[in-house]
This record gives C-alpha cells, sequence and structure tokens, in this order.
C-alpha cells in the first residue's frame, strides 16, 4: 500500500514537472529565438568580415577583435561616444524631470485632467517619421517656426540642423518631447501607490508642498524612477530614427552617436560593411548590460538596507 502511495506521489510529482516545463516552453523558444540567436548572430558578424560578397557565398574571413579595434582607433569613436554621453544623459534627466512635475501636477485630479494627460500622449502614439519630420520642419533654418517666433523678438537665424553647435541639441530637444509621455505614465502610475493618509498627516504636521514632495514623494517613488531611468537609458541609447531623419548624424559627425554611426556603417552608405556596425551595435549592448547590472545592484543593496 505504502509502495502504491509512493509511486502515486512520483507520478504526480513528474507530471507537475511536466506541466511547468510546458508552461516554460514558449517563453524559452522565445528568448532563444528573438534574443540568443540574434546576439550570436550579432557577435559572428564582429569578428568576421562581412561584405556583402561574403553574404552570399557564405564564407567570410574570420578577423578576431580586429573589427572591435579598428572601431576604437576611428577617429569618429571618441566623436560618437561624447555625442552618445550627452544626447543619452541630456535626454533621461530633462524627460524624468519633466515626466515627474507633470505627473505631480496631474495627480491633483482637477477639471479636465484626464482629458489634457490623454493629450500629453499625443507624442508617444504618433510615428516616429511623423515626428522627426515635424521637428525638422519646425527647426528649419528659413522657413521654420521656431526662427520665426525668434525673430519676431528679433533674434536672428539659427542653424539649428546645420550648425555643429547646435544639432545635437536639437535632437536632443525632439527626443525629450518624445520621451516625456512615457515618463508621465510610469511616474503617475507610481505616484497612485503612495497613501493619501502620509500626504494628510504631513499637512497636519505643517508641512508644506515641496517638504511633502522632498520628504514624500520623491523617497517613495524611488523604485519607480530607478526602472524609468534604466528604461529610459537603455532606449536612448538605441535611438536612430530621430537623428538620421533630422540630421543623418551630421554636420561632420556633430550629432553623430554610437546608434547612428552603426546604422550608418550597415545601411546608409551605399556600400555595407555589417562587421563594424555590428561591433559598434555590441558596445552598446555592453553599456546598456553595464546600466542593468548596476540597478540590480544597487536594488539588492537598498532591499538589505
Amino acid at each position: 500500500m505504502a509502495a502504491l502511495v509512493t509511486r502515486a506521489g512520483g507520478a504526480r510529482g513528474r507530471s507537475r514537472q511536466w506541466t511547468a516545463l510546458a508552461f516554460l516552453a514558449p517563453l524559452v523558444i522565445y528568448l532563444l529565438i528573438f534574443y540568443a540567436y540574434p546576439l550570436y548572430r550579432n557577435i559572428d558578424l564582429s569578428v568576421h568580415d562581412y561584405t556583402p560578397r561574403a553574404f552570399v557565398q557564405g564564407d567570410p574571413e574570420f578577423t578576431g577583435p580586429a573589427n572591435y579595434l579598428d572601431i576604437v582607433s576611428d577617429d569618429t569613436f571618441l566623436r560618437a561616444l561624447r555625442n552618445t554621453a550627452l544626447f543619452t544623459l541630456g535626454s533621461i534627466a530633462a524627460q524624468y524631470a519633466l515626466g515627474l512635475g507633470l505627473a505631480v501636477f496631474f495627480h491633483r485630479h482637477f477639471r479636465l485632467s484626464v482629458v489634457l494627460r490623454a493629450l500629453f500622449l499625443v507624442p508617444w502614439l504618433l510615428p516616429l517619421i511623423v515626428s522627426a519630420s515635424t521637428w525638422s520642419w519646425m527647426l528649419n533654418s528659413e522657413n521654420g517656426i521656431v526662427n520665426s517666433v525668434l525673430q519676431a523678438f528679433g533674434i536672428g537665424q539659427i542653424n539649428w540642423l546645420t550648425s555643429p553647435d547646435t544639432s545635437l541639441l536639437s535632437v536632443t530637444i525632439a527626443n525629450i518631447w518624445l520621451g516625456i509621455p512615457f515618463n508621465l505614465v510610469i511616474l503617475y502610475a507610481g505616484l497612485q501607490n503612495i497613501p493619501d493618509d502620509l500626504y494628510e498627516a504631513a499637512g497636519l504636521d505643517g508641512a508644506n508642498a515641496w517638504q511633502r514632495f522632498w520628504r514624500i514623494t520623491f523617497p517613495l517613488l524611488r523604485p519607480v524612477s530607478a526602472i524609468t531611468l534604466l528604461l529610459g537609458l537603455i532606449y536612448t541609447l538605441k535611438v536612430v530614427d530621430i537623428i538620421w531623419i533630422m540630421t543623418k548624424g551630421g554636420p561632420a559627425d556633430a550629432s553623430t552617436t554610437l546608434a547612428t554611426w552603426s546604422y550608418r556603417e550597415a545601411f546608409g552608405t551605399g556600400q555595407p560593411d555589417f562587421s563594424p556596425a555590428a561591433a559598434v551595435g555590441n558596445l552598446l549592448i555592453l553599456i546598456a548590460f553595464a546600466a542593468g547590472l548596476v540597478h540590480v545592484r544597487l536594488q539588492r543593496k537598498e532591499a538589505n538596507a
């Protein structure tokens, strides 16, 4: 009798294991097809000399780390790295600050707050090519609306997209505008989880609006803020379309980032050079991976504190 019970228990345990594996299998297959295999192919591209002929014949020459050494020693590398840092850090800092300000503003639930909050989502819903084209028109040196307004106040023409001094700023402003709705939505959702009792107690203690924000809202939003900034960093690192449509990374590489440099090497010159493009892409993956590790480490440190 005991043996029968043991066998029945073992059968149930194996059945549960197979059920768990069946539920897990679609996720594993998805990760292998859409994450592991593309990453493997990108690494393979970066350590071979893949020309269009090599793609057709399937006989690329193995180069090892040569492609990585070439891009690091290229004159464009330091400029692209600097532009990537300025573009990314400037974008996520402004997006977070403006998104947080709007989230706190709409958290008061005044009349028409729902309608206005929905309107702020429009940049997020528009196709990127439409948004980039609109910003290109607005910042046009000759007939853009921005220069027209500035000239009405006596400010001379500014070559937003064609000057090395302002092209990176221009694409950064456009990207900030596109990223504000994402920050607004995530941070507004985080505000909903903060109990109103805390604000009422702080008000009874005489805390003003700034003190309530700094001592209640901001600390309790820290986990949501951390994931918002991480996702913003990863998204901004790989931005290509906005920059490419507005400036193509120019003039004179003034707005070239690592992402646009990779795209230009692979598709933007008419003479594809896939291997260096893959090497640059892998550098971006490493930067994003390092940011993810820092986030995980900080979360664990905070959880153990």
